[in-house]
C-alpha cells in the first residue's frame, strides 16, 4: 500500500514534466519544418544567376519563379487552413511538407524553365497552409499573454530557413551544381516529415490545448466559429492588410538582395549568396525581438501592439528609402541593416492580433487568411513587381522605389489601431454569446 502511495506522486510528477515539455517539442518540430519550408522556397534565389545564365532568362522570368509559390500559397491558404482546422492539423501538417518536400526534389530534376516553373507550383501547393496551421498549433499550446513573442519566433523560421536555403544553396550551386541545392533541401524536407509523424497527434494536441484565460473553455461538441468572422471587424482587415503590405518589402528582399549584391558590389554568386544569408538571418532576429517587446508593452495595454507594429514599419520605410538611394558603401550597409531588421517585425504584432479577434476553433483558417494577404499583397507581388521593375529601370534604381509600399501598411495599420478596443470588445462579445 505504501509503494502504492509513493507511486502516486511519481506519476504526476511525470505527467506534470511531459505536460511543460510537449508544447516545446511541437514548437521545435513545427519551427523545423518552417525552416524547410522557406529553404524549399528560398534557395532559388541563390541560384538566380546560375540559372539566368544557363537558360537565358530575364529578370522578369526569375522573378515568377519566386512569386509563383508565393502566389499559390496565397490562392490556397485559406481552403487549405479550413482543412486542416476541420480534417486534423497534425495530420495536415504531415501532408503538407510531404508535397512540398517531394516537389522541390522534382525541382532538382527539372530539364527546362516550364517544368521548373511547375514544380515550383507544387512547392507552393504544398507550403500553401502551413505557416497558419503551424502557427495555430503552436499558440494553441501556449498562453494566449506570449502570442506575439510565438508568432514572431514561428515566423522568423521563415528568415532562418531563407538564410540556410540561400547561403547552403549558393555553396551546392557553386561546387555541385544547382540539383544539388534543391535536392538536399528536400531530402531534409522528407526526414523532418518522418519526425513530425512519430512525435506529434491530434489527440496529443487536444489534450495539451490552452483556452484563453479571457474566455471560456470550448466543449469538445460546441459548433465552430462562422467563417464570416473571419472579416467581422475593422481591425482583423486592417491587420490583414498592414501585414501584408509590409511583406512586400521583406519578400522582395528575400528574392533580389543577392542579386543586388551581385550587381551593385559585384560580388561572385556564393559571396553575394553569404552576404545575403547574414541580411536575412538579421531580419529573423529582429522578428523575434519585435515580437518579444510586443508582449512585454502590450501585457497591460492590448492597444500597444498596434503602435509597436506601426513603428516598426516606419523605421524600415526611413532606413531602406533612404539606404537604397545612397551609393554602395559602408553607410548604406548600416542603413540597410537597421531597415532589414525591423522589416518584417510588423509580423509578430499582426499575427497576435488576428488571433485575438477570432475564435480558436477557426484560428488556422484566421491565420490562413493572414497568409492569404502576406503572400498575395506581399511574398508574391514583392518579387514580381521589382522583378518587372528591374527589367525597365535596372535593379538598383527597382530596390529604391521598393520600400514605399510600407506608406501603405502604415496607413492600414493605424486605422486598425483606432478601431482595435471596439473590434476587440466586438469578437469577444460574438465568442461569448455562441
Amino acid at each position: 500500500m505504501a509503494s502504492l502511495v509513493a507511486e502516486g506522486p511519481i506519476l504526476d510528477r511525470d505527467r506534470s514534466i511531459r505536460a511543460r515539455v510537449f508544447p516545446w517539442v511541437v514548437f521545435a518540430l513545427t519551427f523545423a519544418l518552417l525552416l524547410s519550408d522557406y529553404m524549399s522556397r528560398q534557395v532559388l534565389s541563390a541560384v538566380f544567376p546560375v540559372l539566368k545564365a544557363a537558360w537565358a532568362l530575364t529578370d522578369t522570368q526569375l522573378g515568377a519563379l519566386t512569386s509563383v509559390v508565393a502566389l499559390t500559397v496565397g490562392v490556397l491558404a485559406v481552403p487549405l487552413s479550413l482543412l486542416g482546422d476541420r480534417w486534423g492539423r497534425a495530420r495536415s501538417i504531415v501532408l503538407m511538407a510531404g508535397v512540398w518536400s517531394l516537389a522541390t526534389l522534382g525541382s532538382a530534376l527539372s530539364a527546362n524553365y516550364g517544368e521548373l516553373m511547375l514544380s515550383r507550383i507544387f512547392t507552393g501547393l504544398g507550403e500553401a497552409a502551413y505557416g497558419s496551421v503551424g502557427l495555430a498549433v503552436v499558440l494553441a499550446v501556449f498562453p494566449a499573454d506570449r502570442r506575439a513573442s510565438f508568432t514572431g519566433a514561428f515566423m522568423a523560421g521563415g528568415s532562418f530557413g531563407s538564410v540556410i536555403g540561400v547561403a547552403l544553396g549558393g555553396v551546392l550551386a557553386v561546387h555541385l551544381g544547382w540539383r544539388w541545392a534543391f535536392a538536399a533541401m528536400a531530402i531534409l524536407g522528407l526526414a523532418l516529415v518522418v519526425l513530425f509523424r512519430l512525435v506529434v497527434t491530434d489527440a496529443k494536441l487536444d489534450r495539451h490545448r490552452i483556452d484563453d484565460a479571457d474566455r471560456a473553455p470550448r466543449p469538445a461538441t460546441a459548433p465552430r466559429a462562422r467563417l464570416n468572422t473571419l472579416f467581422a471587424t475593422p481591425s482583423v482587415i486592417c491587420a490583414y492588410l498592414g501585414s501584408g503590405f509590409q511583406l512586400f518589402i521583406a519578400g522582395s528582399l528575400f528574392a533580389w538582395l543577392p542579386s543586388y549584391l551581385n550587381r551593385a558590389y559585384d560580388l561572385p554568386a556564393d559571396t553575394a549568396a553569404g552576404v545575403a544569408a547574414i541580411a536575412i538571418l538579421f531580419m529573423g532576429a529582429g522578428m523575434i525581438v519585435c515580437g518579444t517587446i510586443t508582449d512585454r508593452v502590450s501585457r497591460q495595454v492590448a492597444l500597444r501592439k498596434w503602435t509597436t507594429a506601426i513603428a516598426y514599419s516606419l523605421v524600415s520605410l526611413v532606413s531602406l528609402g533612404i539606404g537604397f538611394s545612397l551609393p554602395a558603401g559602408g553607410v548604406q550597409l548600416l542603413l540597410l541593416a537597421i531597415g532589414v531588421f525591423f522589416a518584417a517585425g510588423a509580423s509578430g504584432p499582426a499575427g497576435a492580433m488576428v488571433s485575438n479577434l477570432t475564435a480558436e476553433s477557426i484560428r488556422a483558417t484566421a491565420l490562413g487568411t493572414l497568409t492569404l494577404a502576406n503572400n498575395l499583397l506581399g511574398l508574391a507581388a514583392g518579387p514580381l513587381v521589382v522583378g518587372i521593375l528591374a527589367d525597365h529601370v535596372g535593379l538598383v534604381d527597382a530596390m529604391r522605389i521598393m520600400p514605399l509600399v510600407a506608406v501603405a501598411s502604415l496607413v492600414a495599420l493605424l486605422v486598425g489601431r483606432r478601431a482595435y478596443p471596439a473590434s476587440l470588445a466586438r469578437a469577444r462579445a460574438s465568442v461569448q454569446t455562441r
